[in-house]
C-alpha cells in the first residue's frame, strides 16, 4: 500500500505558495485548473468531464484562509472526497444562480490584488509562475509518481504482449484503457498506429485499422494530477533492416537526451545534444518533424524543449523525452534525482532492452518486442 503523508505534502506546497504570493504582492489567489488544483491539494480531483481543463470548483486563498467555491451540485463531494481535513471552507451557490459564483469570489477577494491560473474575472493570469512551483517534485510526489509509473509500465507490458496479428488499433486502445481504469488511473493520451499509419502520422489516434506487421503504442496515464508518458513498439516476425536501423538510431537520441539532462544545464543545452545525435546517427532532418518532449509532471509536458530555451534544470524535476524517426519512437518518464541519477519510472517488465553508452555513461532503453 502506498504510504504518503498528504498533510506534509500540502503544507510544504502552501508554504511555497504563500512565499510566491508575498513576492508578487498578491492578496488573493484563485486556482481553478485541474493540474494546479491537484498540485496544491496533494492529488485532489475536481473534474467531471474527462476533456475539461478547468475543474468544477475554484480554490481561493485570501486573508490567511482557503476556500472552495463551487455549486451545490459539487460542494459535498469535493469537501468530503478531495479536500477532507485540509482546512478548506466551503462557499457554495445554487447551480442555477450562475452570477453568484462571481459575487462570492469578489467578496473573498475584497479590495486586494487578485491573481488566478486562468484569468477568471479579469484577474492577472499567473499560471506560468505556478508551473515553476510545481515542476520540482517533493518527496511525497515522487512516491506517488513512481507508483503511477510502475503501474502504467505494467499495463503497457501486459497489453503489448497480448496483441495479436489482425487485432485492430482500437482493440489495443481499449485493452490499455481497461488495465488503467482498474487501477484508478486515467489514460489522457492513447495513440496507436499499425505499420502503415506509423509511417505517416506522429500523433495517430487509434482507428479500426488491423495490425499486420508492427504497431506503435503510446500512452499518457494520469493519477493525483501527475502524468507519465511511455511508448513501445511491437513487431510480428522478423524486424526489417530499415526498422532496426531507425530504432537503434532513435534509442541513441533518447539516451543522449536523458543522460544529458543534468542539474544546472538548460533545456536548450539538452535539446542541442539531441540535434547533434540525430546528425551523428544519420537522421538529421527527423528532429524537425516532431517535438522532442520536455519537463513533465502535472501536464503531459509542461512545455516542449527548444534550442533557445533558457530554463535551468533542477534536481527532482521529471522529464518525458520522446525522440522519433519516421516509423519508430522511444519514450519514457524519468525523474532527475538530486544526486544526479536518471531514474526511469515507466519501465515495462520483461521487455527486451538495449544498453546505450554515451561517453562514459550508460542507459538501458526499450528495444522492439518481437512476437512470432
Amino acid at each position: 500500500m502506498l504510504n504518503v503523508n498528504r498533510e506534509r505534502e500540502v503544507a510544504g506546497k502552501e508554504k511555497k505558495l504563500s512565499k510566491f504570493m508575498k513576492k508578487n504582492k498578491i492578496d488573493a489567489l484563485l486556482i481553478s485548473n485541474l493540474n494546479n488544483f491537484a498540485w496544491i491539494t496533494g492529488g485532489g480531483d475536481s473534474h467531471v468531464r474527462l476533456t475539461q481543463t478547468a475543474g468544477v470548483c475554484t480554490a481561493v486563498f485570501s486573508g490567511g484562509k482557503k476556500y472552495i467555491v463551487t455549486s451545490n451540485i459539487e460542494g459535498f463531494r469535493i469537501m468530503e472526497e478531495e479536500v477532507k481535513e485540509l482546512g478548506y471552507i466551503l462557499k457554495s451557490y445554487n447551480w442555477w444562480e450562475i452570477n453568484t459564483k462571481e459575487e462570492i469570489i469578489k467578496g473573498l477577494i475584497g479590495s486586494g490584488v487578485a491573481a488566478s491560473d486562468d484569468g477568471i474575472f479579469n484577474t492577472k493570469n499567473i499560471d506560468s509562475g505556478l508551473m515553476q512551483l510545481r515542476m520540482v517534485l517533493s518527496n511525497e510526489e515522487i512516491k506517488k509518481y513512481k507508483w503511477l509509473g510502475k503501474r502504467a509500465g505494467k499495463a503497457m507490458s501486459r497489453v503489448c504482449k497480448k496483441i495479436k496479428q489482425g487485432s485492430k488499433e482500437d482493440d489495443v486502445s481499449a485493452s490499455l484503457a481497461k488495465e488503467l481504469f482498474k487501477e484508478g488511473i486515467q489514460p489522457s493520451v492513447l495513440l496507436i498506429a499499425q505499420e502503415d499509419r506509423v509511417m505517416r502520422y506522429r500523433h495517430p489516434i487509434p482507428t479500426q485499422k488491423p495490425i499486420n506487421k508492427y504497431v506503435m503504442v503510446v500512452l499518457c496515464a494520469k493519477k493525483w494530477g501527475l502524468i507519465v508518458s511511455l511508448t513501445r513498439i511491437v513487431c510480428f516476425g522478423e524486424v526489417s533492416s530499415e526498422l532496426k536501423k531507425k530504432h537503434a538510431a532513435v534509442l541513441r537520441v533518447d539516451a543522449a537526451l536523458n543522460l544529458g539532462t543534468k542539474a544546472g544545464v538548460t533545456i536548450g543545452d539538452v535539446f542541442k545534444k539531441a540535434q547533434v545525435m540525430y546528425k551523428e546517427v544519420g537522421f538529421e532532418k527527423e528532429c524537425m518533424l516532431h517535438h522532442q518532449g520536455g519537463p513533465t509532471g502535472y501536464n503531459e509536458r509542461e512545455f516542449t524543449g527548444t534550442p533557445d530555451n533558457k530554463e535551468v534544470i533542477q534536481g527532482n524535476m521529471a522529464f518525458a523525452w520522446n525522440p522519433s524517426i519516421t516509423g519508430t519512437k522511444s519514450e519514457d518518464t524519468m525523474i532527475l534525482r538530486k544526486n544526479g541519477k536518471v531514474e526511469i519510472i515507466t519501465t515495462t517488465p520483461n521487455w527486451p532492452m538495449v544498453e546505450i553508452k554515451i561517453g562514459k555513461e550508460k542507459l538501458e532503453r526499450p528495444d522492439i518486442l518481437v512476437k512470432q
